[in-house]
């Protein structure tokens, strides 16, 4: 990746501790954001991460493969670690030290003038950054050192910069430009993507058609064609991770979000149950897992992009979980019947069940109906479609909003034994949470979480998908 700039506030580096490796479960409805990735032993190097596959990467070691068969219709999200959060002493004061060099004294505001909030997550925010010299405008992701509770998070964190800055420069991948690091957080300055996201798009033109679906879908190939070429699995591809450049007509879509990616080797399985619950893969429910995963996910952006809605959901992730490990496709009901055969065999290939039958992200670009992009049908796809589009993405928004809730009402500590114990709260094993249940179990943690905010994470949780 060319001209990247890496600074901190410090240049030695001490030994990083070894992480465990379990990770932790989520409130329902959130994406699993932190996996329990062990960095590996080239953490202490250093130079900035080859982009060769597999050669002198801080990736994952290789995972021991399950001993015993459990029922796959028996999933649910994995339980939290108690042992991987026991600790808050874990030290965070050297994050990206034998990631990527470090400048001895320049800070993120030495270069950059950090304005209006972007955007907040779990672990961080996302402010306007503006460069003093040349006023270009870019976005600084910091996250705070305190939030990195665990060697698990400091790991992640010296992950994703890696990954970042061992990418290609490719237009439909966001650059990173500049990584600092002070006493109290980590700074990621990365390309300015404030063209909203691709289903907001979709629904504000009002015309949308097939021809439009293929284009988005060619760029989600590239990306993971990209990936892919450079040893990375994304892990957690959806369409909220995809935004455009800017706002013209033209604009750049890009993918912008690697909190979840791994670097892999080939033939390497994995076992953490990460990412979204409609993207997921059946070989990742199951526990043994390569980059093919990334190719079924860009395949349940492929059919949510021409019909509205997932091929696979109930109104529960163990529903969810069940339905996909089920694998029954629909593509006979409306609108599937105005769709070309193209884009079915399309949707087909990416979504077999059978890992090994799935194309590569070569192979789907070479697919006929991608390759004739601009000649497929510039019928529009309908009303129905764009109103479900709509609704989904809205559904989404509202259960980022009830997790940002969490984050700004909850301290550390009770986060944590919230995830711990929400798996606890279902007393009647229905696979539901009651707003009673939800109160007991954060009365239990001595919260003081007003009952509106409780309502709302409630009202978040049982939101359906459009049918």
């Amino acid at each position: 990746m060319g001209n990247v700039c890496f600074c901190g506030t410090t240049s030695t580096s001490p030994d990083q501790p070894e992480p465990a490796t379990a990770g932790k479960a989520p409130p329902q409805g959130a994406t699993n954001r932190r996996p329990a990735t062990p960095p590996s032993s080239q953490q202490g190097s250093s130079q900035e991460p080859s982009p060769a596959p597999g050669a002198n990467k801080p990736g994952p070691k290789a995972r021991p493969k399950a001993t015993t068969k459990a029922n796959p219709y028996d999933w649910a999200p994995p339980a939290a670690a108690h042992a991987s959060r026991a600790s808050a002493s874990v030290s965070a004061s050297r994050v990206l030290d034998g990631v990527v060099p470090h400048h001895p004294r320049l800070r993120v505001t030495d270069k950059y003038h950090l304005g209006r909030e972007l955007g907040r997550g779990e672990f961080g925010v996302t402010r306007l950054a503006t460069d003093r010299a040349t006023r270009e405008r870019l976005a600084c992701k910091s996250i705070p050192k305190r939030r990195l509770r665990t060697a698990v998070d400091v790991a992640d964190v010296r992950r994703e910069v890696a990954i970042m800055a061992s990418l290609p420069d490719h237009p439909a991948l966001v650059r990173l430009r500049a990584a600092y690091e002070d006493a109290d957080a980590v700074h990621l300055v990365m390309e300015l993507c404030d063209g909203g996201e691709l289903f907001d798009r979709i629904v504000a033109r009002g015309r949308y058609t097939e021809r439009a679906a293929a284009a988005a879908a060619r760029t989600v190939a590239e990306v993971v064609r990209a990936c892919h070429a450079h040893g990375v699995m994304h892990r957690d591809l959806k369409p909220e991770n995809f935004l455009y450049a800017g706002k013209s007509d033209d604009a750049q879509l890009k993918a912008i979000d690697f909190g979840l990616s791994v670097f892999f080797r080939p033939g390497e399985r994995f076992t953490e149950i990460v990412g979204s619950p409609y993207y997921m893969a059946p070989e990742v429910l199951r526990r043994s897992y390569g980059p093919e995963v990334d190719i079924w996910s860009a395949g349940v952006i492929l059919y949510i992009l021409l019909c509205g809605v997932p091929p696979f959901w109930a109104e529960t992730e163990q529903g969810v979980a069940r339905a996909i490990l089920r694998g029954n496709l629909d593509l006979q009901r409306e609108p599937w019947p105005r769709i070309s055969e193209g884009a079915k065999s399309l949707v087909r290939q990416m979504l077999q069940m059978d890992p090994k039958k799935r194309p590569t992200a070569q192979q789907v670009l070479e697919h006929p109906w991608l390759q004739n992009a601009r000649k497929a049908p510039n019928v529009p796809l309908g009303d129905v479609v764009r109103a479900r589009l709509q609704q989904f993405s809205a559904m989404n928004k509202f259960k980022k909003k009830a997790m940002r809730v969490i984050a700004e009402h909850l301290s550390v500590e009770e986060v944590e034994v919230i995830r711990d114990m929400f798996a606890l709260m279902d007393t009647d094993k229905d696979g539901r949470v009651t707003l009673e249940e939800l109160k007991a179990g954060l009365r239990k943690v001595g919260s003081k979480l007003a009952e509106p905010e409780m309502e709302l994470l409630m009202e978040a949780s049982s939101k359906s998908i459009p049918g």
